[in-house]
């Protein structure tokens, strides 16, 4: 392992803390995995059935009329 020293907005850092604690790791492991999977080559996967079956249904719709839809529906 290589020791790695980064500036982070102390608010940032508390925020990072808890969210690691809740999932019973460390900020170390978390930005280790970010970091991991960051440098990685993108391997591009084949899409499941129910979203290849899905691609293309919303051709010609606006994305604002969508999330009208949405505000709408969550109100």
């Amino acid at each position: 392992m290589s020791k790695l020293t980064l500036r982070v907005d102390p608010e940032i850092a508390r925020r990072a803390k808890r969210f690691a604690s809740g999932r019973g790791t460390s900020v170390s492991q978390l930005v280790s995995r970010f970091l991991d999977a960051l440098s990685r080559p993108f391997e591009e996967k084949p899409a499941p059935p129910l979203l290849r079956r899905l691609r293309g249904s919303l051709k010609g719709a606006r994305v604002r009329d969508y999330r009208d839809h949405l505000a709408e529906k969550y109100r």
